[in-house]
Formats: C-alpha cells, structure tokens, sequence
C-alpha cells in the first residue's frame, strides 16, 4: 500500500460507488481526506467514519469546487490529491429521445466539473511544488454506445483536459492522470442494466469489479508506477495493471 500519512486528499462523488471506496482506501493510507458530494448527509456520515472533512458541495459549480479547496487548505493548509470521480450516465437514450437539460447537466458534471477541479487545485500544488490529478475515465471515451451521447462525449473530454493539464503542468511537478475502471458494481451500473439499451446492460452483473478495485487502483497511481502513465489513460481492463496494482483475476 503507498503510504499517504501527512498527505490530503480531495475525493469528489464520494458519497457512494467508487468515490466511497476511494475515501476509505486512502483513508486507511493514512490520508486526511476531503469528501465533496452533493449528498451532505451522506460525506457528513462517511467523513466522520473516516475522521475526514465533509465538503457538500457540486463539481458542475466552479465556486462550490473552490470552495471545498479553500475549506482544505482552512484545515490543512495543503492539497496533495485530487480525484475527479464525480459523474453521471444519464440520460440513456437515443438522440431524438434525450432530453436537452439531462444531456447538459451530464457535460455539467462529466466535463466541466473535472475542469472546475483542476482549475481549483492547480494553483494550490503549483505553489507548493506538485501534487497528482486523478480522473475517472471510462472506455467510452474512446468508442460510441448507444444511447450515451453525453456521456461517451463528456468522458473523451475529460480525457482531453487530462491531456492538456499534463502539458501545461507537468514541469510544474503536477501528475495528471486517468483511470478508465472498466465495468464496476455500483448504481451506475444498475441503472445501466435496468435501461436495457446497448450490449452493456446485458452484461452479467457477476462481471464488474467491486468499486474497491478502481480505488486502490487510484492509490497505486499515487505512488512511482504512476509516473508510466502522466497525460494518459491506464485501464483496469489490463491484466498486467491489475497484477501491479495487486488486484485478483
């Protein structure tokens, strides 16, 4: 496990699914963590499980993702991690079905919550040296799924900001990176499954990973064997990254 004592984190969407796991996992690290979710109730009880910082709050608001930096810094007066975890799936339908502000609400969160993330941590770890930018991807940033337009859509360009973040910073010190998770048992999934639409739903839920998975995976990038991946994505689909990161199967 790499070894997070001193260090703090802020994990967005972490009120379930990945972003729970990934609070936990770095918690147990030894990371101060901040929890951001638009669900107070819920990072106000997983913060006090944690002995972390509830930050209610929504990525898709640049202020509220400032705000929840600030309130870090209030408390510790770093920032060493950012998770960009916070995302969407709706809506799930063709294009003449989808609903407009639905669709705009997931390149909102999907999109431009990732660049309200990294717009409010930069300054922070550029003034003290470095620090690591971890996305969320998915692999449908990088292949079309019925009835994901915005979703497929908002992930690419994700990707992309990941892309241009690691050019601008990295001579700063700053490590920016996605994780693409592959299928993982959470209530995205659920109700991927439910909507019935493109061979994802149909796959068995036996076949996704446990949202702990993609979380210690998020911790591994923390450490040296990220540094293969700066700029780019790494897959959890990989057999060879799993083995790394120490994960079964």
């Amino acid at each position: 496990m790499i070894d997070m004592e001193g260090k703090v984190v802020l994990i967005t969407g972490a009120s379930r699914g990945i972003g729970a796991a990934a609070v936990r996992v770095f918690a147990e690290a030894g990371a101060l963590v901040g929890l951001m979710a638009r669900d107070e109730a819920a990072v106000t009880a997983l913060a006090a499980e944690v002995g972390g910082l509830a930050l209610a709050g929504d990525v898709a608001r640049s202020a509220d993702m400032e705000r929840a930096v600030a309130s870090l810094l209030e408390r510790s007066e770093r920032l060493d991690v950012l998770v960009n975890n916070a995302g969407v799936i709706g809506p799930i339908a063709d294009f003449a079905a989808a609903d407009p502000d639905e669709w705009s609400q997931a390149i909102d969160i999907n999109l431009k919550g990732v660049f309200h993330g990294m717009r409010a941590a930069v300054p922070v770890m550029t003034a003290r040296g470095g620090g690591t930018i971890l996305t969320v991807g998915s692999g449908a940033a990088h292949a079309p799924m019925q009835g994901w337009s915005a979703y497929c859509a908002s992930k690419a360009g994700a990707l992309m900001l990941t892309r241009a973040l690691d050019l601008e910073v990295r001579a700063a010190g700053i490590r920016a990176i996605s994780l693409s998770p592959g299928t993982v048992a959470t209530e995205m999934q659920d109700r991927i499954r439910r909507s019935g639409i493109n061979p994802v739903s149909q796959l068995s839920w036996s076949t996704h990973v446990p949202p702990d998975w993609p979380a210690r995976a998020l911790l591994w990038l923390c450490g040296p064997d990220g540094d293969a991946y700066l700029g780019d994505e790494v897959s959890l689909r990989d057999e060879s990254v799993r083995r790394r990161v120490g994960l079964a199967g």
